[in-house]
């Protein structure tokens, strides 16, 4: 999304922990649910496996009815592609979360993940080279994240391209439409260069979009004729009722073109969705796929715990999202990098803490674990106990430097001395942050 709309990269991750977080979905999976809402994209099917790309290549310029992975995973959402022109010129893409794809290298070799086919011999060979490798792209980091199905679309000719995306806006206090008549290529890049090729429209939120003011956009970034000017409103009406009713937190679609041959398609489409939602947003729920997401954020979340992990060596537990800022702030500012942003709530129990220590001990690079709690809901005597329960029974190697204050604070500290376990405790915020730098120096 836009850089100066909203950061990206670990911090910024850590930022949004202490709320719940945003589902992502595959590009095929958006394709389909943009259908579901008659949104004109190219013609689209996923597959799983490389003979399943083969079999779509060679039937793909017959009817739409061919669903693919759509018949398995998004059921019940009718998806009609609205852009059928019965070709075999195709592009194949790799289906994983992160953008970036089409300059990204697999950890096979393979470079790109995103390709021309012009036969199903072609798509199959290329999709024997993606599934079940690691794309690593700009966003992705070092290892990557696997690929398990691709998507292969018909290729359109664009004669313009254009940004297109709904979001909510801190500063308008609700939904906003941001376009640019410079789609199809970063649009951070576009924004730093050009910030006034970039129109932002507050949208009401109850009303929608008014098809006045779409038109207008319509004609404000040029799309050629009145059809198309109509087409491209009608878009963005609709992209903002998918958006309320799905409750998405964001649609981007990048690029949006205009084809040579005077048709408006949603060329490329990424959506997110607010995770509060899920028990009213089933079926787009049904689409998560967890092989996207770091293993132990998922155990995490399993346990009700924050948890995103960072590139650091030392371990943190805490309990409360601004706590946890102010801890990680603590150990950079005595040369530290933290390994993790992890907040085990107001709620935590004994059993809750010891299942923290074993997601923070999945982490080889983790060198001393530093626990900082304030005691206000919290009880530190539950932190003590699962503390102790957690080094005893996981076998804890780790220094591990504690400090309790607040609620039950001298039971707690009495807890920890008479278990006779190496845990070091401290009163003073900066002295123990240090200590678990020198620690994980060591």
């Amino acid at each position: 999304m836009l850089a100066s709309l909203r950061k990206t990269g670990s911090l910024a991750r850590v930022a949004h922990a202490g709320q719940r977080r945003f589902l992502s979905i595959h590009e095929y999976q958006s394709v389909n649910l943009l259908n579901a809402y008659g949104i004109p994209t190219p013609k689209s099917i996923g597959a799983k496996s490389p003979d399943e790309a083969f079999k779509v290549a060679e039937n793909f310029g017959m009817s739409s009815s061919h669903s693919g992975l759509r018949d398995r995973k998004t059921a019940g959402l009718n998806a009609v592609n609205c852009s059928s022109t019965g070709t075999n010129r195709l592009v194949i893409k790799a289906q994983v979360l992160a953008g970036g794809r089409g300059k990204g290298t697999f950890d096979n070799g393979f470079k790109g993940g995103v390709h021309t086919v012009d036969t199903p011999e072609q798509a199959r060979e290329i999709a024997r080279k993606m599934i079940g490798a690691n794309l690593i792209t700009k966003q992705t980091g070092a290892a990557g994240r696997i690929c398990n199905a691709v998507m292969l679309a018909e290729r359109r000719d664009p004669a313009h391209e254009y940004y297109v995306a709904i979001l909510n806006d801190r500063v308008t206090q609700g939904p906003v439409l941001v376009v640019s008549s410079q789609g199809g290529m970063n649009i951070e890049e576009v924004a730093a260069k050009d910030p006034h090729s970039i129109i932002t429209t507050p949208i009401d939120a109850k009303k929608g979009l008014d098809p006045s003011v779409a038109l207008e956009l319509a004609r404000t970034l040029g799309f050629k004729d009145a059809v198309a000017q109509k087409e491209a409103a009608d878009i963005f009406v609709t992209l903002y009722k998918l958006f309320k009713d799905k409750d998405a937190t964001q649609i981007e679609i990048n690029p949006m073109a205009e084809t040579i041959d005077g048709r408006v398609l949603c060329m490329d489409a990424k959506l997110g969705f607010d995770e509060n939602a899920q028990f009213r947003q089933k079926d787009i729920f049904d689409l998560r796929d967890i092989s996207q997401e770091e293993p132990s954020e998922v155990e995490a979340q399993k346990a009700n715990l924050n948890f995103i992990k960072l590139d650091g060596n030392i371990g943190c537990l805490v309990n409360g999202a601004g706590l946890a800022m102010a801890t990680m702030d603590v150990l950079s500012l005595h040369g530290g990098n933290p390994a993790n942003f992890l907040d085990v709530g107001g709620g935590a129990t004994p059993e809750t803490v010891k299942k923290a220590f074993e997601i923070l001990l999945t982490d080889h690079k983790v060198k001393s674990i530093f626990i900082n709690i304030f005691g206000g809901i919290m009880r530190c005597d539950y932190i003590a106990e699962g503390v102790i329960r957690a080094t005893k029974e996981l076998g804890l190697s780790i220094p591990l430097v504690v400090r309790l204050k607040g609620t039950k604070e001298v039971e707690a500290k009495q807890m920890i001395r008479d278990s006779g376990l190496k845990i070091i405790p401290f009163d003073d915020l900066d002295t123990a942050a240090e200590k678990a730098v020198e620690l994980a120096h060591a």
